[in-house]
């Protein structure tokens, strides 16, 4: 059994043994469309990250039995065709929630903590200079008694809630799906979450719904003392007018690990802001911790294993 992954680099120096043992495993660090038709030719399994599965590469492998998808999310896949030719495909689910549940918290530490700023003032003598024990300067205030405003209580946005409940933080949710099934938290209508926040947290996925959920009207209705933490897809908010609100003061700050488009093209507008320090920037590496990878390999292993 022939088994390609046309976007391995995607998995950093994660061990692909797992895989290896099912079949002979042909990795390419990327594939442009091109490439991709060229080297599917022989394949009986084929892995994607990002790579798009079109009716043209479908076709172009002529042996293929089984689409793995390195990923939750299967956007890149045409499903309709590759069902229509009866080949399965299969996706990785909750492989990554603990790790992005972190890497949330993370970027909301530090943008209400300013952790930036104070290892700034140490380490280029500012704070040596003073002739104070301590750098007031900057405020910084506690999560406790504040509200955390989760926009998709899918399973990571339930343990972002989990998580700032341990802070004492009070919770309320979105259902972007328009079904609110949980009831340990209150379901808001978004206007009225995006009021009543002072952190916004977004785990949803990008669909219909979801789409510029988030523009220049929706951040005007915030505090101006509140932040928006985007962990879900790039397209939930519009990336103008997020830069410009926070530029602005409209909101105090946000934290993106997604993009509209990816990598981060050199004349975004979040490289060109007059207040970077505002901005919590990550290239995409919220689901990619070690053990987030590990988990994913062998979950895309025992995909494979399943058959077809």
């Amino acid at each position: 059994m022939k088994i390609v992954f046309l976007d391995a680099a995607t998995m950093g120096d994660t061990s692909f043994a797992p895989i290896e043992r099912l079949g002979s495993l042909v990795c390419y660090e990327s594939s442009t469309p091109e490439e991709a038709l060229e080297r599917v030719a022989d394949c009986d399994v084929l892995i994607v990250n990002k790579v798009r599965v079109t009716p043209e590469l479908i076709d172009a492998a002529p042996c293929l039995k089984l689409i793995c998808e390195s990923a939750t999310g299967v956007n890149n896949i045409d499903l309709e065709y590759a069902a229509s030719k009866g080949i399965p495909v299969r996706n990785a689910v909750g492989y990554s929630t603990m790790t992005v549940v972190q890497a949330t918290f993370m970027h909301i530490l530090s943008l209400t903590g300013h952790g930036p700023y104070y290892d700034r003032v140490v380490k280029d003598g500012s704070y040596s200079a003073s002739g104070m024990f301590t750098d007031v300067k900057v405020n910084w205030w506690e999560l406790a008694g504040k509200t955390i405003g989760v926009i998709g209580l899918g399973n990571i946005g339930l343990r972002v809630a989990k998580v700032a409940e341990a802070f004492g933080m009070n919770v309320c949710y979105y259902s972007t799906s328009g079904t609110s099934h949980n009831k340990d938290y209150p379901s808001l209508p978004l206007k009225k979450l995006l009021a009543v926040s002072d952190i916004v947290s977004i785990h949803a996925p990008l669909n219909e719904k979801t789409r510029g959920l988030i523009g220049s009207r929706e951040l005007s209705i915030m505090k101006p003392s509140a932040y928006i933490v985007n962990m879900g897809r790039g397209g939930i908010v519009e990336e103008q007018a997020l830069a410009a609100a926070v530029d602005n003061g409209v909101i105090a700050g946000a934290a993106l690990d997604v993009f509209e488009v990816e990598p981060l093209p050199k004349d975004s507008c979040f490289l060109k802001v007059r207040h970077p320090e505002r901005f919590r920037l990550a290239p995409h590496v919220a689901w990619a911790s070690v053990e987030a990878r590990e988990r994913l390999v062998g979950m895309i292993a025992d995909n494979i294993a399943k058959g077809w």
